[in-house]
C-alpha cells in the first residue's frame, strides 16, 4: 500500500494525478499482486516441503531480497523513464499503464509472492490450515491498513516520494535478512542499526541542496519549485510545478516582482469592471499566491480571502515566491468545496483557480451544487470570475461546454473571454468565465485601455448547448479533459 500511494506522487509530475492515473496505478499494482500469489504457491510446493522450514527461510529471503532490489530500482530509474514516457505518449491512459508495468509491475510480483509462501511456512498440518491461513490474511490486511493511513497521514509528506521508496527498500532488505537464518544475530542488529542511521539521514536531509529545483512532496501534491527563462518574455521567472502543470510564478528581477507573469490571471481584473464598487474578493485555489498580492497591491481598499487547501504551499509561498501578511488577506486552509458549503458571508468577487493536475479543475468544483454555492457567496450584483483550461468547440471543448452550460443553469448572464485567440474556437486556451448574478446586461466598454483590452476578447459566436450539467452525481471531468488532452 505505501508502494501504491506513493506511486501516484511518482508519477503526478510527469503524467498528471488524473482518475485515469490512480486507474493505471492500482489496476497494474493488483494484477501485478495476483500473479505474484499465483507463482509464490507454485514455487512454494515445488521448492519447500512441509517439513524443511531451514530450507524454504532462505528461499523466502530470497524472494523478499529480489522485492527490495526491484523496489529500489523503481526510485532509480523513475525520472529519466517516466519523462521518456511523458515525452513519448500523448495518451496519458496509455502512459500511465505502461509507466505502472515498467516501474511497479516487477516488485509487486515478487511481493505478491510472499503471502502464499509464507503460509506454506507456517502450515504445519492440514488440521489447522484454517486458522493458519485466516490468521496470516489478517496479519496482512491489518500490515496493509498501517501501511496506508502511515504513509498517507505521515511518511509521504515527512520523507518526500522518492526516499520514502529507498525505505521502503532498505526496510525489505533488513526483512529478507532476519527471515535468512535466526543465527546471525550481531549482523541482524548491526544492519537494523544500519537502517535506522539511514532513516534518520534521509528526514533530515535538506530538499534545498539542490539549487535547480525544489523537489517536495506535501500532504495533497507532490511539488517543484524551480527557475527558468519565461518563453514569451525571456525573463528570469521561478515556477511552481504541480501534478505537471505550472501553476503559479513569479519574474526573480526585484522590478518585476509585482507583474504578472501568466496572461490568464490579468482577466481576473475584469472583477473591476464588472463590479466597479467590490470591497471583498474570494479566491478559491491560491498556489503561490501571485494574484491574491497583486489584488492587494492593485486595490488598496479591497479586502481578499483565499482558499488553499494545501498549507504547505502557503508556507512556500512566503518562502520562495513574496507571499507577505497583509490585514486584508486573510487565508483559510480548506477544500474549497466544503469552504462554500457552509460559507456565510457575501462576496463582492469570487475568482475560480483550483486545478487538480494537466487542465483538470477538481469535479466537485464544476457541479451545479457548487456553482450554486457561488451563486449564493455573491452579493446582489456580485460577479464570478472561473478559469478553465479548454478549447470551446468540437471534442476539445466538451468540458468547456459542459461547465458554461452548469453555470448558466444557476446564473442570468455567463461571458466566455478566451486570453490567446477569440476567434478559432478548436485550440486550447485558458478561457475566462464570467458569470453576473444581476439580470442587468452589463457594458463591454472602459475608459481603462488595460480593461478594454480585456474586454475585446469576449467571444460572441454562438456556443452550442449539447453537453449535460454537471452534477454532483454526474461529472465525468476526466473523461472531457482526456478529450482535450
Amino acid at each position: 500500500m505505501i508502494l501504491e500511494l506513493t506511486g501516484s506522487r511518482l508519477l503526478a509530475p510527469y503524467l498528471g494525478t488524473s482518475l485515469f492515473i490512480w486507474t493505471s496505478i492500482i489496476g497494474i499494482i493488483l494484477g501485478s499482486l495476483s500473479l505474484g500469489y499465483y507463482l509464490g504457491g507454485k514455487i512454494a510446493d515445488s521448492e519447500a516441503s512441509l517439513g524443511d522450514k531451514k530450507a524454504s527461510f532462505k528461499q523466502f529471503s530470497m524472494i523478499i531480497f529480489c522485492a527490495a532490489v526491484l523496489v529500489a530500482i523503481i526510485a532509480l530509474t523513475q525520472n529519466d523513464l517516466l519523462k521518456f514516457i511523458s515525452e513519448k505518449i500523448t495518451d496519458i491512459r496509455i502512459g500511465g499503464i505502461i509507466a505502472s508495468i515498467l516501474l511497479f509491475a516487477p516488485a509487486s510480483i515478487f511481493l505478491g509472492m510472499v503471502s502464499p509462501y509464507a503460509v506454506k511456512l507456517r502450515l504445519v498440518s492440514l488440521e489447522n490450515s484454517g486458522s493458519t491461513i485466516g490468521r496470516l490474511y489478517a496479519i496482512s490486511t491489518i500490515g496493509s491498513i498501517f501501511g496506508t493511513f502511515l504513509a498517507g497521514f505521515y511518511l509521504i509528506s515527512a520523507f518526500g516520494s522518492v526516499k520514502l521508496i529507498y525505505l521502503l527498500a532498505a526496510t525489505l532488505l533488513l526483512v529478507s535478512i532476519l527471515a535468512y537464518d535466526r543465527s546471525f544475530v550481531k549482523i541482524k542488529l548491526l544492519v537494523f542499526a544500519l537502517l535506522i542511521l539511514q532513516t534518520i539521514t534521509i528526514y533530515f536531509q535538506n530538499n534545498s541542496a539542490k539549487a535547480q529545483l525544489i523537489d517536495l512532496d506535501t500532504d495533497y501534491s507532490r511539488v517543484w519549485i524551480y527557475d527558468t527563462i519565461n518563453s514569451t518574455t525571456g525573463k528570469n521567472t521561478k515556477i511552481l510545478n504541480l501534478g505537471r502543470a505550472s501553476h503559479s510564478a513569479i519574474f526573480t528581477e526585484p522590478s518585476e516582482q509585482q507583474s504578472l507573469v501568466f496572461e490568464y490571471t490579468k482577466y481576473y481584473d475584469l472583477g473591476a469592471h464588472f463590479a466597479p464598487d467590490f470591497k471583498d474578493g474570494l479566491i478559491i485555489g491560491g498556489g503561490a499566491y501571485t494574484y491574491p498580492m497583486h489584488y492587494i497591491n492593485k486595490f488598496p481598499e479591497a479586502n481578499i480571502d483565499v482558499v488553499e487547501i494545501d498549507p504547505k504551499l502557503t508556507e512556500l509561498a512566503k518562502k520562495h515566491f513574496n507571499l507577505a501578511e497583509n490585514p486584508r488577506l486573510k487565508i483559510y486552509h480548506e477544500d474549497g468545496r466544503t469552504f462554500l458549503n457552509k460559507n456565510t458571508k457575501k462576496y463582492d468577487l469570487v475568482f475560480g483557480d483550483a486545478f487538480r493536475s494537466f487542465y483538470s479543475i477538481p469535479y466537485h468544483l464544476t457541479t451545479v451544487e457548487s456553482v450554486q454555492k457561488i451563486h449564493d457567496s455573491l452579493t446582489d450584483d456580485g460577479v464570478a470570475i472561473i478559469n478553465v483550461i479548454s478549447a470551446i468547440d468540437g471534442d476539445k471543448g466538451k468540458f468547456l461546454r459542459a461547465e458554461y452550460s452548469t453555470f448558466k443553469k444557476v446564473f442570468p448572464q455567463v461571458y466566455l473571454f478566451p486570453t490567446v485567440d477569440i476567434n478559432d474556437g478548436e485550440i486550447a486556451q485558458n478561457i475566462m468565465l464570467v458569470a453576473l448574478k444581476s439580470d442587468l446586461e452589463p457594458s463591454f466598454k472602459n475608459d481603462d485601455a488595460n480593461l478594454q483590452f480585456f474586454l475585446d476578447h469576449l467571444y460572441q459566436k454562438p456556443i452550442a448547448d449539447d453537453m449535460p450539467i454537471l452534477t454532483d452525481d454526474f461529472a465525468p471531468v476526466d473523461q472531457y479533459i482526456m478529450e482535450l488532452l
